[in-house]
């Protein structure tokens, strides 16, 4: 059934090799990684040797940068209160978009993929994603905030993606469950120690996040990442197939469009049919035994159009008809045409419906 399950940006399938790693971590090898006896000092290696594989898959100068916790929302909340509010750009998911609304971050405009015009904000934190979430964009974060000004890349949809996505940046924040790693884990690259934790309290993770560390998350994060880095490339190539499998069948279709422009990662596909509801195509494609998105999973249930989409330049009436393609390990080339095939079905009958 995985192989029909196109929500990969959302959450990815826990991979069996990470399952085997976390196993014992969750039974007899049980000790707190601060403990000072044996079952606490194996603990503490494990999370080490996952702090490693972490460093090395994100591009960190040193293990010692990458700071575990819970995902990559409390990453971007930790990283957004280091320094005074300066904008962000306007194609940020919620985890930052809204923190930093609170703060009194500005949203950037002048396409959001140039530098600030004059008169905008360019003092303080700059946030900018380096893949987005919904349509697959690639971006150069440094490009648009060059150096000194402090950068929180949102690089939760790069690992694994694009090589060293913490490269260039002051924060990075990341998310195990992207990349086949167990949810509830996640980290934040620091190229410098942090000066306002956001969870102080029993001095973990060098006093930079308080509380007991998640000894099998964290060993899970570590495994997917080993993983996600020797199977990145093949995965690239597989993910470009399959989403020319989708589009294959959707030839027929009109009034339908591509999002993302000419520089996105394949992993995600993003599709806008005129005169419908995304969220109708998604409930469709469920009952036919698909599993796609009509946009973040963060922002189901919402009937607004994505503000992400909006600030590309796409039209309201086009925005509202958007579904989110994503692809992952577990789908096959025959699942792909099969979900084509469906949408196209799905679409047309949707616009019968809307014709009567």
């Amino acid at each position: 059934m995985l192989d029909r399950y196109f929500d990969h940006a959302a959450t990815s399938p826990l991979d069996p090799g990470v399952l085997r790693a976390m196993l014992p971590w969750l039974g007899e090898r049980c000790g707190n990684a601060h403990s000072l006896h044996a079952w606490g000092r194996e603990a503490r290696a494990a999370v080490e040797r996952a702090r490693e594989q972490v460093a090395e898959a994100v591009g960190a100068e040193s293990p010692e940068q990458i700071v575990f916790l819970s995902g990559a929302t409390e990453a971007c909340a930790t990283a957004l209160r280091q320094g005074p509010p300066g904008w962000i750009s306007p194609y940020e998911h919620s985890a930052v978009r809204e923190p930093a609304l609170r703060l009194g971050y500005r949203v950037m405009t002048a396409g959001g993929n140039q530098p600030p015009a004059a008169g905008e904000a360019t003092a303080g934190v700059a946030a900018h994603l380096s893949l987005s979430n919904e349509t697959g964009t690639i971006f150069d974060p440094r490009s648009v905030a060059p150096e000194p000004q402090p950068l929180l890349v949102d690089a939760t949809q790069a690992l694994g993606k694009l090589p060293a996505p913490a490269v260039g940046a002051d924060w990075a924040a990341f998310s195990a469950h992207k990349i086949g790693g167990p949810k509830g884990v996640g980290a934040l690259y620091c190229r410098y120690p942090l000066a306002e934790p956001l969870i102080v309290g029993g001095g973990q993770e060098a006093g930079q996040r308080g509380g007991t560390l998640n000894v099998a998350g964290i060993v899970g994060f570590g495994e997917a990442c080993r993983i996600a880095e020797q199977e990145r490339e093949s995965l690239w190539r597989k993910c470009g197939d399959l989403r020319a499998a989708v589009l294959a069948e959707l030839d027929a279709v009109p009034d339908v469009r591509v999002n993302g422009g000419d520089r996105v990662a394949p992993h995600i596909l993003s599709l806008s049919f005129l005169g419908l509801e995304g969220e109708a195509v998604v409930i469709e494609l469920d009952a036919l035994g698909f599993a796609v998105s009509s946009g973040p999973a963060c922002s189901s249930g919402s009937n607004e159009p994505s503000p992400v989409l909006l600030a590309m330049g796409l039209p309201e009436e086009w925005a509202r008809g958007t579904v989110r393609v994503s692809f992952g390990p577990t789908n096959t080339i025959e699942a792909a045409r099969d979900l084509g095939r469906a949408i196209a079905k799905t679409v047309e009958r949707l616009r019968g419906l809307k014709r009567v």
